[in-house]
């Protein structure tokens, strides 16, 4: 049956209102934020924090983990002491931000995918069964079906780098490409020689490094955030994130929404999924030889 739908391929308003709302009508977790974005200094301390608010430490660490669990800061441990590192996307959007927290009626009014403005919503009518897409596992990839045997034992070593996952994947499969890292790249990888249920199929990955910790989350993803979104503006059917430790549900929420508008655009059936810290160790024991490092030693969940 037809529906109504509005189609964005942006999320950059929900992850304002999502910092927005972390902030809220709290004067310290206020005080805390500006103070980790304040200025060029990537990283500060809890100690370089409460002085400049003039806090104490245990009421600066209680905010910044309150922010580093929503992603909206880094946790990071520096010469032995806590600290926390801007997240870039944050930090060029932090005069919204400010603006907008403890603000209810700002807030209600910042247009989102929830919650669109009138005027600027593009409505298109469409038949549903047109929509085709499918979360995928790694289990799912047939160029990787050796994984299927290897049972999960904790994450992927951190020493091993992004650019040797990379060319790992691209030895299993065969890839001889040559993919260099800029900015403005849409993916990491894009490669024809996938196979899924024994068919070929276009597909797209981004690697994320051992440069990021923790659970990956939205804002994590590139300078501005907007990594996944450029990940399916290429012209794929299959969009893979991999990523050495958890990947939270939201990415894969927002994976599965630039999922739906790409089946609408396009027509065709399209299909995404994650190969988190677990399946990312999975592949690397069933593959090892593939990968231009000597076998190092697992890391478990913490």
């Amino acid at each position: 049956m037809p529906q109504s739908v509005s189609d964005s391929l942006s999320n950059t308003n929900e992850q304002i209102e999502q910092a927005a709302k972390a902030i809220n009508r709290s004067v310290e977790r206020r005080r805390v934020f500006e103070a980790i974005y304040h200025g060029k200094q990537r990283i500060k301390t809890a100690n370089e924090i409460s002085n400049r608010t003039g806090l104490a430490q245990k009421r600066v660490t209680m905010a910044g983990k309150y922010f580093a669990d929503r992603g909206i800061v880094e946790a990071i441990r520096q010469d032995g002491k806590t600290g926390y590192k801007k997240i870039d996307f944050f930090h060029t959007h932090k005069s919204a931000i400010l603006a907008l927290a403890g603000n209810k009626q700002k807030l209600e009014g910042l247009p989102t995918k929830r919650r669109p403005r009138s005027a600027t919503v593009v409505t298109v009518r469409l038949d549903t069964r047109r929509v085709n897409t499918r979360q995928i596992t790694i289990d799912d990839v047939d160029s990787f079906k050796k994984v299927r045997k290897i049972k999960p034992d904790g994450f992927i070593p951190r020493n091993v780098s992004e650019e040797q996952v990379k060319l790992g994947v691209q030895t299993i499969i065969g890839e001889m490409g040559k993919f260099q890292d800029w900015g403005g790249e849409k993916n990491d990888l894009y490669t024809t020689r996938i196979k899924i249920g024994g068919k070929r199929v276009p597909t797209a990955i981004a690697f994320k490094g051992p440069g990021k910790r923790g659970p990956l989350v939205p804002g994590k993803m590139g300078k501005n955030g907007d990594q996944i979104q450029r990940l399916f503006e290429s012209t794929a059917q299959v969009f893979i994130l991999q990523y050495g430790e958890e990947i939270r549900e939201n990415v894969i929420d927002q994976m599965h929404q630039l999922a739906v508008a790409k089946s609408v655009m396009t027509g065709l059936p399209i299909l995404f999924g994650v190969i988190d810290g677990a399946d990312s160790n999975r592949l690397f024991q069933a593959y090892q030889s593939s990968f231009p490092a000597k076998r190092l030693k697992r890391r478990r969940r913490a």
